[in-house]
């Protein structure tokens, strides 16, 4: 059996982010989407909301499991017992980074692979950031991720009482 896992903070899980999951459990026996709980970047959501969101995604998928961790994704990898480790790359900056996380994982773990999987065309321009800052201001993400994501964002922003409601995320 190879397991791969596919971490991230998912703040939130978008269209993106779905379609190299699915692509990855085509390729491999299980991914367990691995949420990590403490990146160095302000998050929206909780790790437990993160969580929720993301199997909510995946629920009619039964290769793709999902779970929290933290620390160095290289130990969740051994803890989980998974050869791979899956990113997914929109444009050529993403590459760098990938190329230099993977090169260090592979140091720190030569036993795991760091397999990247090229995002589909379409969602070349998304990122959660992106996400999280149209639907922060007023604008439509309904294109960009599930429709329980877009209402977890609708509540998200309407409880930051920043803004008015946004039209947008209004069902």
């Amino acid at each position: 059996m190879v397991r791969a896992i596919f971490p991230g903070t998912f703040d939130p899980i978008h269209l993106g982010h779905m379609d190299i999951a699915s692509r990855a459990a085509r390729l491999f026996d299980e991914v367990v989407m691995a949420v990590y709980d403490k990146p160095l970047k302000s998050l929206l959501f909780s790790p437990e909301e993160r969580i929720s969101l993301v199997r909510e995604a995946f629920q009619d998928n039964p290769k793709i499991r999902v779970t929290g961790y933290s620390g160095l994704t290289i130990d969740f990898a051994h803890k989980m017992d998974a050869q791979v480790i899956v990113r997914g790359l929109r444009v050529f900056s993403d590459f760098e980074f990938e190329f230099r996380m993977a090169l260090a994982n592979q140091r720190l773990a030569k036993d795991i692979e760091t397999i990247a999987l090229i995002t589909a065309e379409q969602h070349t321009f998304l990122s959660s950031s992106t996400v999280r800052e149209i639907a922060t201001l007023n604008g439509d993400v309904s294109s960009m991720v599930p429709a329980h994501v877009k209402k977890a964002l609708q509540a998200k922003v309407l409880n930051m009482g920043e803004h008015s409601p946004p039209n947008s995320l209004r069902d």
